[in-house]
């Protein structure tokens, strides 16, 4: 019987992520997954026109699965991430910290208000809970990838994404913490700020003021701005300061030698608009070669254009100080990197567990970002401003250059699986 919708509204958390364009990796079959379609396969079946009743349709579906695939490391659950990672230790102390997170979470009034009404049956705040705990005793106890998935497909069930076309195809972006610097004061090299939160944002009228209103063409409106002392830093690079909006936070490196962080603190009220897709159209930039990498590079080579592109973007952001802090997501908990994901929370269950399988850039040998297939075990607890239905996927890479550069090529299709104990 289909269950209409009841919407779980949540704040927007750090992810407000990179897509100026969709980045898509073509990823080449590989031999060592073989049960699994290749994310970024162009065989995918295309988009289907959107059904007339939207609001009917469940994001996840509980799905069998094999448990007699074989070979085990080509099969959904193989995380071997966990135990080594190209023959260094592996990020499990990490995996079990984002439980925990997790975990913390759910035991809030504010958790078990928003599972109250969770349309999709089966899930419930004790079930997720139950199975959260379960897992981390799964974790702490195995020696290998094939002890752990093979409990996990045992004794797990698995609710897979509608995806953005009914087939399961899940888009992914992926989002990063930057690590800027920054003056506390204005001066003639740090010039372009970011600004702390206006008190009466709520008592604005709308529609509110676009981004060009609030900082001028050229990000230098300065005193003329109806912001004007609500300035918390200055930058030296008026993209750097851009893109912490885009990102929803950064660790801070202050021209006096200490150090601090900003995140998210609020916004005005306008969609998400890709600066990327507005420089393809200008043909400044190809759907082939439009990465975040080149984006960057383009900017950089023609500064001119931040005057023109930069304000298609209308929302602004606006933050708050966290005193070094970790990156939070919008269930108010720390997000891991390559363990935490951003979905919308209208239709994803907060803080739950999850397993995504895409591929990924990662440091080769030699230098350079290499594409691995992985499946990974995940926790939901983030969400963003562009990540809108079941086939929307944001996946944090952690802080600082390479987890930029990583994020910044990150792209295709692939799955995503919420995972229950089974009843």
């Amino acid at each position: 019987m289909k269950k209409k919708f009841a919407l779980l509204s949540l704040s927007l958390g750090i992810a407000a992520l990179i897509p100026f364009v969709s980045v898509v990796a073509q990823v080449p079959s590989l031999p060592r997954l073989p049960s699994l379609p290749t994310p970024g396969n162009p065989q995918i079946p295309p988009q289907l026109p959107p059904l007339s009743e939207p609001e009917l349709t469940l994001p996840l579906k509980l799905v069998e699965i094999d448990l007699g695939c074989q070979p085990a490391r080509g099969c959904l659950g193989w995380d071997e991430q966990l135990f080594w990672s190209r023959g260094k230790r592996g990020d499990r102390a990490a995996l079990l910290k984002s439980i925990d997170h997790s975990l913390r979470y759910l035991n809030t009034p504010r958790a078990a208000t928003l599972y109250q009404n969770y349309p999709v049956q089966g899930i419930t705040l004790d079930r997720v809970n139950k199975s959260l705990r379960r897992f981390r005793q799964m974790v702490v106890a195995a020696k290998t990838p094939a002890e752990l998935q093979a409990k996990v497909r045992r004794e797990f069930a698995f609710y897979k994404s509608v995806g953005n076309d009914g087939n399961g195809t899940v888009k992914f972006t992926a989002y990063y913490e930057p690590v800027y610097t920054a003056s506390r004061v204005r001066t003639a090299q740090y010039k372009y700020p970011v600004y702390g939160l206006p008190k009466d944002l709520d008592k604005w009228a709308k529609p509110h003021p676009k981004r060009v209103d609030l900082e001028g063409t050229d990000g230098l409106q300065g005193d003329k701005s109806q912001l004007r002392g609500l300035e918390m830093l200055w930058f030296r690079d008026r993209l750097d300061a851009y893109m912490i909006h885009i990102q929803g936070s950064a660790q801070i490196r202050l021209t006096n030698g200490k150090k601090t962080s900003i995140g998210f603190a609020g916004a005005t009220e306008y969609p998400w608009t890709s600066i990327g897709g507005a420089l393809i159209k200008d043909g400044k930039l190809t759907r082939q070669n439009a990465t975040m990498p080149a984006l960057i590079a383009h900017f950089k080579k023609n500064p001119q254009d931040l005057d023109i592109y930069l304000p298609v973007w209308e929302r602004f952001i606006f933050f708050k100080e966290t005193n070094g802090a970790p990156a939070t997501g919008s269930i108010g908990v720390p997000v891991t990197a390559d363990r935490s994901i951003a979905t919308d929370k209208s239709l994803m269950p907060p803080g739950a567990l999850a397993l995504i399988y895409n591929s990924f850039p990662y440091p080769k040998s030699g230098g350079g970002l290499e594409r691995r297939a992985v499946s990974r075990f995940v926790l939901d607890q983030d969400t963003g401003s562009a990540i809108k239905g079941p086939g929307r996927v944001d996946y944090f890479m952690g802080t600082g250059k390479l987890a930029g550069d990583r994020a910044g090529i990150t792209g295709g299709n692939g799955q995503l699986y919420y995972l229950l104990l089974k009843e």
